[in-house]
């Protein structure tokens, strides 16, 4: 692949190569991550927390993304996609960065971020440390809760390695010597059992420290010995495995659909091994040996000196008395007019005269369960519908349904059972829902409902009216503290009837009927989105004035990206805000250069998705539940609602781009390579996204 340099003096591949590989994104996106736990202004348990998202990210990275890669290269290994790259070559570079993340992960972890918090009375407590009394407690606490679990298996012929769980911890431990039975055995495999936690408290009187840990992977590795009596413990050491978790519903066979997930998802774990992590310690000769039992290489293994698992450390920064080491707490006020309303009447009065726009977190999201708990006791409300597609396992707007369903309301609820790793919640939700009479679909199948929307229909005077949320996050109160999102509380008549059209298409069956306002996947909002783009190059050709502004999680649609490079060409000036993974190349003399894309990482998600053209004046403005991906173009149910009330447009214009474009402490700049660098703003002129809109909206005036 030829190269050319540019002005940053970033190799980068030649610029015929017009997209960036998607999964050297996303690592580039953990680097962002990564980066906030490098930062020694960051409070030290969020640094730790943010250590912990990386692993969790990576689990994913690989349970879906590389296990979907290793199957392109059995099906096509050397076939060249838009990337430049062909899945062997792409593979190649994947594993080159997850290693050098994972390294860079692990000695931040033990090099500072916890030689620091045992500075401050938190920390792990090494077995090579322990005290004997730490000893003696240790073994004590081996012998009576982790050991009667444990069920170690010696491998011979009688038995085969065990079948192993997905992401479980393991040990594998090296023996000689002759048992009871004359058996000499030479390796044996202790599961860990999910119900032992993997990190135990020790008593601080005992600890010498407030906060001591002891790892369950060193009770174990400290006292195996007791699991083998007379047998020679050569060495023990740690191991688990990554397997591929993506699921697969052959949905022209399927008849049920919740009852085909519900057999899938118990062989979710058990998919095929896509990664292999191992105690750096571990000798060559078992290393191998586990991986021949999964069919891995030596680039699918990853050594680590730390856990297996650093996402399990995240319960050390929920420690009780030490909220100096994490953000400072934030209280989301409820906005006027919904923080003086007594009445389901009031509330419904205050929706009726005039729309109303939330911003989490910086907005509370109690508005949102308000206005469901109004119809559920309003008794002039007849019906509630209801998309979920995340919502949680103990969900407080779940129980307003099923509450409203148990009085009598028409409580109809579409469930998107294919939601990723929410799939067992959403199924007993949706059990429990039919429990109490209330309507439950699940959409279409071969379209996830991803949707964001929830509908209220109320007798006012003899004739029915509707009320109507809709937004660009899921139906989730824990999320909605972290996650920024846009939410409109709207009885606008053309909107709320478009929303009852996309219900009945998603419960019934019929053809597809235009609606007024708002866009839709997987019909309109692609074509929308073109049309705008194209009309912006158009003016800009013609010498008029021309602007485009999105922000989204992700930027993947070939053809929207080419329509972007077009506009660029054209001189629309087009900035993005695409908090992960981009395969637009930015800034690339002759195809991108008024192009800049740029990636908020902080405190909070960055999780909205909105999307502003000047057209001519007019100011086209959305906020919608879809990125700009394939998927929720064509495979997905979407919606994209347009902001009317031209005081919302001027907030979502202010709070979503213009402080983004202004943000120098969050933000990072996207390079033509895919790499990015920090935005960065000196004393007076520093200005942080997240703690401006927490005091800007945090004031319920």
């Amino acid at each position: 692949m030829s190269m050319i340099t540019t002005d940053q003096n970033a190799m980068i591949p030649d610029p015929s190569v017009l997209l960036i590989n998607r999964e050297l994104s996303l690592l580039k996106f953990n680097e962002r991550v990564m980066a906030m736990a490098e930062n020694h202004k960051m409070p030290l348990l969020e640094r730790l927390r943010y250590l912990c998202i990386v692993s969790s990210n990576l689990d994913e990275f690989f349970e879906i993304r590389v296990s979907s890669l290793k199957e392109k290269i059995a099906q096509a290994p050397h076939h060249v996609h838009a990337d430049g790259f062909s899945p062997v070559e792409a593979f190649a570079r994947i594993q080159k960065a997850t290693h050098d993340l994972v390294d860079k992960q692990n000695n931040l972890l033990l090099e500072q971020v916890m030689p620091d918090l045992q500075a401050e009375g938190i920390g792990l407590l090494r077995p090579t440390q322990w005290t004997d009394e730490q000893l003696a407690w240790a073994q004590q606490t081996f012998q009576r809760e982790v050991m009667p679990l444990l069920t170690p298996i010696g491998l011979d012929p009688a038995h085969p390695f065990p079948r192993v769980y997905n992401k479980s911890l393991n040990f594998i431990i090296s023996l000689s010597g002759e048992d009871a039975f004359g058996r000499t055995g030479s390796i044996a495999i202790v599961q860990a059992p999910r119900a032992l936690p993997r990190l135990l408290k020790m008593p601080h009187h005992i600890a010498g420290i407030p906060h001591g840990y002891v790892l369950l992977t060193a009770l174990i590795s400290t006292f195996v010995e007791e699991l083998f009596p007379g047998m020679d413990v050569k060495g023990c050491y740690q191991w688990r495995v990554t397997r591929n978790s993506d699921l697969f519903v052959d949905e022209e066979e399927v008849t049920n659909l919740r009852q085909a997930l519900q057999g899938e998802l118990s062989q979710r774990n058990f998919g095929a091994a896509v990664r292999l992590e191992i105690d750096l310690s571990m000798p060559e000769k078992l290393a191998s040996f586990l991986q021949r039992e999964f069919s891995l290489e030596e680039c699918d293994t990853y050594r680590v000196l730390g856990p297996v698992n650093l996402s399990r450390l995240s319960e050390l920064c929920d420690v009780p008395d030490r909220p100096d080491l994490l953000f400072t707490p934030y209280q989301a006020p409820i906005p006027a007019p919904f923080d003086d309303i007594d009445t389901p009447h009031d509330f419904f009065k205050a929706m009726a005269r005039k729309d109303h726009l939330l911003h989490h977190p910086y907005q509370s999201f109690q508005p949102v369960l308000n206005f469901l708990r109004a119809a559920a006791l309003d008794p002039h409300v007849v019906a509630i519908k209801q998309t979920i597609y995340r919502t949680g396992a103990d969900s407080e707007l779940m129980q307003v349904l099923l509450q409203a369903a148990k009085a009598g309301k028409e409580v109809t609820v579409v469930v998107e059972l294919m939601a990723r790793f929410d799939e067992q919640t959403n199924i007993n939700w949706a059990a429990r829902l039919e429990e109490v009479g209330a309507h439950v679909s699940y959409g279409v199948v071969g379209y996830k409902t991803h949707a964001k929307m929830a509908l209220v229909f109320r007798r006012e005077k003899g004739e029915i009216r509707r009320y109507g949320h809709i937004g660009t996050g899921n139906y989730h109160p824990r999320t909605a503290r972290l996650y920024t999102d846009f939410g409109l509380l709207t009885a606008n008549e053309a909107m709320c009837s478009d929303m009852e059209q996309v219900f009945s298409q998603l419960t019934g069956l019929g053809t597809r009927r235009s609606l007024q306002v708002l866009l839709q996947s997987p019909f309109n909002m692609h074509d929308t989105m073109m049309a705008h783009i194209v009309n912006e190059t158009q003016q800009a050709k013609e010498g008029k004035k021309s602007r485009i502004l999105a922000k989204m999680n992700s930027l993947l649609e070939p053809k929207i990206i080419e329509a972007l490079y077009e506009a660029s060409q054209a001189g629309v000036q087009i900035d993005l805000i695409v908090r992960g993974v981009c395969a637009l190349r930015a800034g690339v003399p002759g195809l991108s250069e008024k192009i800049k894309v740029r990636s908020i990482v902080g405190r909070f998600l960055e999780h909205s998705r909105v999307f502003y053209f000047y057209n001519q004046g007019k100011e086209d403005l959305y906020i919608s539940s879809a990125d700009w991906m394939d998927r929720n173009f064509f495979r997905r149910v979407e919606l994209a609602v347009p902001i009317l009330d031209k005081r919302l447009k001027r907030r979502v214009m202010t709070e979503a781009f213009r402080y983004a474009l202004r943000d120098n402490e969050l933000a990072w700049r996207a390079q033509p390579s895919g790499n990015y660098v920090r935005v960065r703003g000196r004393g007076a002129n520093s200005f942080n996204l997240h703690k401006y809109l927490m005091h800007e909206l945090g004031q319920n005036d």
